[in-house]
């Protein structure tokens, strides 16, 4: 028998929703364990003592940390359709274009929506450019990987789709059309609106009122990330 398996989450996490994907596009039963990202619990910071940061995977008395490390070790450790290519060298590729995100896009992501002036300026150029290298990768394919979900498209749901409409409104920021990003649109459409992945989207008005309520605190802390 299987050990059990619990995520260490929260429900406003675009990273937590990495590992709940993965596993529900592997078929595995999992238990979601709700973290109060401002209280966090002794369970969090015994696995995660590093980062102490959400998610994080416990397979029986195992535990695995950072989302995209958890959708590849859930490839591996479970049956089921493959997240990663087959191939090798697309696997290469799309562990590329997934750090792609996480290393290079991350900051200027967040800065992008949550400063002011010439940090947001030159914020919003670099990650539009860098999304325009994205939408490369998914152009005349329905997902990253062609005709299935896979781990690229489960690694760009985190800076694409779901969460930034969210971003985009309690921030007053647009950083993705229709017109300049065909498609990346087209792609978050389809990913957003497929069957496995809706069972662990969080509802928009929820995440709406979170982020809302969260915005002082969001951009306090996004100062911080400001170069000096």
């Amino acid at each position: 028998m299987s050990p059990p398996v619990k995520i260490l989450g929260a429900f406003s996490s675009a990273f937590t929703h990495r590992a709940e994907v993965a596993l529900r596009l592997k078929g595995v039963p999992y238990e979601l364990i709700q973290e109060d990202l401002s209280n966090k619990s002794e369970l969090l910071q015994k696995h995660n003592p590093i980062h102490k940061k959400v998610p994080v995977l416990l397979h029986g008395d195992r535990a695995v940390c950072e989302s995209l490390v958890i959708v590849e070790y859930v490839d591996e450790a479970f049956d089921g359709p493959p997240l990663l290519p087959v191939d090798p060298f697309d696997r290469a590729t799309a562990r590329f274009w997934a750090r792609f995100l996480d290393d290079k896009c991350s900051t200027s992501y967040w800065l992008a929506l949550w400063t002011e002036g010439e940090v947001q300026k030159g914020s919003v150029k670099e990650i539009k450019e860098n999304l325009a290298l994205l939408e490369t990768q998914v152009k005349g394919k329905r997902f990253f990987g062609g005709d299935t979900v896979g781990y690229l498209d489960i690694a760009a749901s985190a800076f694409v789709g779901h969460w930034l409409s969210v971003f985009e409104e309690v921030a007053g920021v647009t950083l993705v059309t229709d017109a300049e990003y065909p498609d990346l649109c087209r792609w978050a459409k389809e990913y957003t609106s497929h069957e496995t992945v809706k069972q662990c989207l969080p509802e928009r008005e929820k995440l709406l009122a979170h982020f809302t309520a969260s915005k002082d605190f969001i951009v306090s802390a996004v100062k911080s990330m400001t170069p000096k």
